[in-house]
Parts: structure tokens; C-alpha cells; sequence
């Protein structure tokens, strides 16, 4: 699942190209609590910016950053939380913030995990391969971006519908920029272009973040423990916390994230959402959608289906009909004339496409168990409207000026109106029909052992507890590896 075995020969030729570019890799436990992280460390940090292509910004890989774009250092979790005056309903939602992360995205944190544990078992040679990075979007920047960081050649593959935010900031990260036919639902377009270069080229590694490990440990054992953080500050002791929500995507969020917090409480619920549009999990259904940041037709092999409680299906015009409302001026000034403060309101900024749809599912899973203002529920947004300003102009093309009217259709249609349709409470059965899905594009397309699909299931929880215990080995690893450079 994650191997650890070394290669001494790459691994050698790894601590030099370390060496040689001043490269320290942070350990999980750093990423954690930055507070471990020593003060030289930080005073170079006080000069780089947060999206520099700079080594040092590995120690920003981490939910904690301070909310500034040039020589910040570290604070509390990063976190939002949506009032009862723009959500409707009267539990308590509490987003976790990605745009305060290198790229904008927590993607890069994820894709931090995958890279580094081959790298500092010599399992990846920084000096003569490429690292390729299939996505839809920030899992490839993010993967671009520290490789870049880390001294690594890199490919970026992604869906040529994606946003050009995505394909500008990669021609200037990436070494090869790919575009694969469709849209963010076009998943088995990236694997195929991935068998295409494993065939033709022996000097790459793929780094899929639909099936490494590395992805769901990183926001088992980082962002999970930022959700704790959070919980633990947000939450008072008449309260309960009882669900978290995240969409699909490769799965890493929903199920490292989730399978952390129901460990600490086990009565809460883990809520996946996809595109109403693409509903795989919901009707085995397929489509293309808007959502940007999910990737669907697919059960990735990382999601822990057998730990996951419900499937919120979101209609992705609601998403972007809320982009509108939340970042045009018509709908910021309809907003302040329901009450709403300006602060909260220059907030909404913070949530990208995606982060709309976690939003839409955690009022929906409110309505649907009709709960209270004691009840707290967790979400994450990803990324922001930085990411996304290119969709926002191509709206207004498409569907003209944003005006008041627009703005009060679209609060209460597509956020006060938001319904309990389109959600399926999921039985014994209903995870097991999911989790089968996995066979048809794991084992017969991919690769995949079919034993290791059943011992996700019939194992369960020892094989996903393996996983999880993986993370202070590669600190091990790491701290050696540091050494072993003469850097730290």
C-alpha cells in the first residue's frame, strides 16, 4: 500500500541533489504542529512568499499559515465559519481554508505525501526521472509545484476543460503541460495518457492520486488533525460535533479526514457529495458536471467506502449560480442588504467551485437530519475564487450582467432553497455496491490485485489502519534523509 523499501543507489543520488539545492523536507509531524519547526526554518521564511518557488516553502505544507501572500509564518488553523443568516439552517458549519496553503490549494499537501516517502527511500530519482501528475486540476499544480521544490522534473496531465488559471500557472511550473479530452468527469482520459507514457517512456514515475496512499495518510494524519484543532477551539460542551462532509475528488479528503474524526467520534457521520450531474456513487450514473476539484465515473481506490455514511448529490448550477452570488458586486450588495456583515461576506471569497459544493451538501445533510444549534458540522474549502476568475467572466458572456434580481433568485433558490433530494443514507449493501465498483476500473483497467480490493473490505479496519500507521516511519525516513544531506 505504501512501500518503504529503499533503493541505496537512487537514494544516494537524492541526498546529493538535496544537498546541492538546499532542499529540508518538513516530517508530517512539523506540517502538524509548525511549532516543532525550528526558528532558522522560520526566519527564512520571513523573506519568500507564499507561492515562491522556494525549498523553504515545504514548511508551509500545513492548515496553520498565516492569511498573508509574502513572508508569513504560523498561527491557528485556518478556518471559516457560515452563520445561520446565509446558510438557513441553524446548525453550526465550519469550513476548513485551503487558499492559505503554496498554489493556493490544500492539494499540495496531498500530493506532498505521495512524492516525498519515494523520495527519500530512493524509490524515485530525482535526477533522472520525471514525476507525472494525472488530475483535474490542483493535485497536478500541486504536484508541479513540489517537484519543483524538491528538484524534480514533472508532467502535468489534466482535462483540457479545466479552468485557465490552471493551465497559465502550469506552463510556467510544470516541464510538460498534457491536455486530455473533456471535462473535470473525464477521469479515464488521464489514466490512459498515463499507460500511454508508461509504455513509450522509461524515465517516469506516475503519481496517481486516485490510488496512492500517500494522499489519504496526508490528510489522515495533517488534515485531520486540523479538523481536531479546530473542533477542539469551535466547539463548547453542550455542542456535538456530527458530521463531515467533503466531495468525492480522489477520495483522499473525505476518507483520511474522515476516518481520523470518527475515530475520536464514532457517532459522527461521513458525508460524500458528487455532481448531481455524474451521480457514480449515488446511481452507478455517469455525466459531465461543473464542479471543478471532483473527479467522477470512478470509485477511487483510496476511498474507505465501508467507513462512509451518505451520498449527497449536488447540482452543479446551484455551484455556480453561488459563485455569482458570493463574488459579483450585485449579489455582495444584495447579501449586506440581508443583514449579513461585511467581513463575512468578503469571506466568501475563500470557497472555490468545489468549496460551493461542500457547502450546498452540509446544508443539505443539516436538513436532512433536521439538526439543531447544537450541532456542528465540518467541511473543507480547498481552494478559492482565485483559482476560478476566468468562470466568472465566462458567466457573465454566457448569461449576462449580474443584477439584484439575479442575486435574490440565487439566495433563495440555490442556498435557502437547497432540499433533502438527491441523498442516499447508505446501508451494509449500499457501501458494498459502491466499494464493487472499484473492480472495474481498479482490476480490469488498472492493474489492480483483486485480493487487495477484498482485503479493503473484508480486512477492514486492519487494512486501512495500516495506512495509517505509516506516518512516523517516513518522519524516520525523512529525519535520515535530512541528515544525511549535512543541511539540518
Amino acid at each position: 500500500m505504501i512501500d518503504l523499501s529503499k533503493n541505496e543507489a537512487r537514494l544516494k543520488r537524492a541526498v546529493q541533489r538535496a544537498k546541492e539545492r538546499n532542499i529540508i523536507i518538513p516530517t508530517f509531524k512539523e506540517m502538524k504542529n509548525p511549532e516543532l519547526i525550528p526558528r532558522v526554518i522560520k526566519d527564512k521564511l520571513k523573506d519568500v512568499g507564499l507561492w515562491d518557488i522556494n525549498p523553504i516553502n515545504l514548511f508551509r505544507i500545513t492548515w496553520k499559515n498565516e492569511t498573508v501572500s509574502q513572508g508569513g509564518l504560523y498561527g491557528e488553523t485556518n478556518y471559516i465559519e457560515l452563520p445561520k443568516e446565509l446558510t438557513g439552517i441553524n446548525a453550526r458549519i465550519i469550513g476548513l481554508v485551503g487558499k492559505w496553503f503554496p498554489t493556493g490549494s490544500h492539494k499540495v499537501g496531498a500530493t506532498f505525501g505521495c512524492l516525498v516517502p519515494r523520495l527519500v527511500t530512493g524509490q524515485f530519482d530525482p535526477t533522472s526521472q520525471k514525476a507525472v501528475w494525472p488530475s483535474t486540476g490542483n493535485y497536478c499544480r500541486g504536484g508541479a509545484y513540489n517537484s519543483a521544490l524538491l528538484g524534480c522534473k514533472s508532467i502535468a496531465i489534466l482535462p483540457e476543460e479545466m479552468s485557465q488559471e490552471r493551465f497559465k500557472w502550469l506552463s510556467n511550473i510544470a516541464g510538460d503541460v498534457i491536455k486530455t479530452p473533456g471535462c473535470e468527469s473525464n477521469v479515464k482520459e488521464i489514466f490512459d495518457k498515463c499507460w500511454e507514457l508508461r509504455k513509450t517512456r522509461k524515465d517516469i514515475v506516475v503519481f496517481n492520486q486516485f490510488d496512492e496512499f500517500g494522499n489519504y495518510l496526508w490528510h489522515y494524519t495533517v488534515t485531520g488533525n486540523a479538523a481536531m484543532d479546530v473542533l477542539k477551539m469551535a466547539i463548547s460542551a453542550k455542542e456535538r460535533f456530527v458530521g463531515f462532509i467533503a466531495t468525492s475528488g480522489s477520495a483522499g479528503t473525505v476518507s483520511g479526514c474522515g476516518d481520523y474524526l470518527k475515530e475520536f467520534f464514532p457517532e459522527s457521520k461521513i458525508a460524500v457529495g458528487e455532481a448531481l450531474q455524474c451521480p457514480t456513487l449515488l446511481l452507478n450514473g455517469f455525466g459531465g458536471h461543473q464542479i471543478e476539484g471532483i473527479g467522477d465515473k470512478h470509485v477511487p481506490w483510496i476511498f474507505n467506502v465501508r467507513n462512509t455514511d451518505l451520498v449527497i448529490a449536488i447540482d452543479d448550477s446551484d455551484c455556480m449560480n453561488l459563485i455569482r452570488l458570493f463574488n459579483e458586486l450585485a449579489g455582495k450588495e444584495f447579501l449586506k442588504k440581508q443583514g449579513l456583515p461585511e467581513t463575512l461576506i468578503n469571506n466568501l471569497s475563500l470557497m472555490g467551485i468545489s468549496s460551493v459544493g461542500n457547502l450546498i451538501a452540509a446544508i443539505k445533510f443539516s436538513k436532512y437530519y433536521e439538526l439543531t444549534s447544537r450541532d456542528v458540522i465540518l467541511t473543507v474549502f480547498a481552494d478559492s475564487m482565485e483559482l476560478y476568475e476566468s468562470r466568472l467572466e465566462e458567466l457573465k458572456k454566457t448569461c449576462g450582467k449580474y443584477a439584484e434580481r439575479d442575486a435574490a433568485k440565487d439566495y433563495y433558490r440555490s442556498l435557502l432553497g437547497i432540499k433533502i433530494d438527491h441523498i442516499l443514507e447508505l446501508s451494509y449493501y449500499d457501501r458494498k455496491r459502491i466499494h464493487n465498483l472499484k473492480y472495474f476500473t481498479w482490476i480490469e483497467q488498472q492493474g489492480k490485485n483483486v485480493n487487495e480490493l477484498n482485503a479493503q473490505w473484508h480486512d477492514y479496519p486492519d487494512y486501512w489502519k495500516s495506512v495509517q500507521s505509516k506516518a512516523d516511519e517516513i518522519d524516520r525516513l525523512i529525519e535520515n534523509f535530512n541528515k544525511k544531506t549535512g543541511l539540518y
